[in-house]
């Protein structure tokens, strides 16, 4: 289903672009346009991942530069049965976490320095296993491509406005005026269309399967809503096409923000895992060595 919603999004935004194209250019726009599609949209399946780790500064770690993070990653992995995904640190004093690839085997997680500070070891299990779990359900495939291509709609507005406005001598004309005002939104309806919020029941769910507790996710959950309306991730503020991805929205709410929620609430999904727990019968204190990082 992933790979189909993803095929019917590049194919739309072929056609936004082809269409922005004839309204700033006529004929030559279009052309120009389409060849700008073909090229986001390749970038956005075999790249998308490395665009999305750039704009949030993610910077990669190894077992050198950040052991315990990588060796919980790994045996994480070990037990979800997937291949080791690739890690990634923000420095971002925001906790908060997301994952991206396009498949598990080109797959990547991050984390803020937020969240590292933030959590203890079993809580970061929860997240990083959450976002495993992401990976597994093949999720990150149309979360990536929706970021690439919410973010190529704005810029695209963004240039065409700009060539409009050359060529009358004057700002944008009242077309390119009336075209920009509804791009922000377009791009938002995008990611509301493409990504389901059952998503993140779903990883909730099967990354408490993961780490075995789903304790763990459940208290990380609740330090991260807190510590996100504490502190502002300016990366994400920047770029709020990405907001979809990360754990907890990483968005302040202000302005246009709103436009791009596309998470549960979090106090549902920590029911969720409690209720979750009584059924494995798990109990905080239960937690397992092996999960020490």
């Amino acid at each position: 289903m992933n790979y189909l919603r993803t095929a019917i999004l590049l194919a739309a935004l072929t056609a936004l672009l082809m269409g922005l194209g004839y309204l700033f250019g006529g004929r030559g726009g279009a052309a120009i346009a389409f060849l700008v599609a073909a090229a986001t949209n390749a970038m956005a399946y075999w790249k998308g991942d490395r665009l999305v780790l750039s704009t949030q500064g993610a910077q990669e770690v190894d077992e050198h530069s950040n052991p315990d993070l990588v060796h919980l990653v790994a045996d994480l992995a070990e037990r979800a049965g997937l291949p080791m995904p690739r890690v990634y640190v923000m420095d971002d004093p925001q906790p908060n976490a997301f994952a991206t690839g396009r498949n598990p085997h080109h797959a990547a997680v991050a984390a803020t320095t937020g969240l590292l500070d933030l959590l203890s070891p079993e809580e970061g299990a929860g997240v990083m296993a959450h976002e495993l779990a992401h990976i597994q359900n093949r999720d990150t495939l149309i979360m990536t491509v929706t970021a690439t291509i919410a973010g190529a709609i704005t810029m695209v507005a963004q240039f065409g406005a700009l060539f409009h406005g050359r060529d009358h001598h004057e700002g944008p004309g009242p077309i390119a005026k009336v075209a920009i005002s509804v791009l922000a939104p377009v791009s938002a309806m995008v990611v509301q269309m493409a990504i389901s919020r059952t998503r993140e029941y779903a990883a909730d769910r099967l990354g408490a399967q993961i780490c075995g507790h789903p304790e763990w996710l459940a208290d990380a959950l609740e330090k991260i809503e807190t510590g996100v309306h504490e502190t502002e991730n300016e990366a994400a503020e920047a770029n709020p096409a990405v907001a979809h991805m990360f754990i907890i929205n990483p968005l302040s709410g202000r302005g246009m923000d709103n436009l791009f929620s596309t998470h549960p609430s979090t106090e549902n999904r920590i029911a969720a895992l409690e209720k979750l727990a009584q059924e494995m019968g798990v109990a905080q204190h239960d937690a397992e060595p092996m999960l020490s990082a």
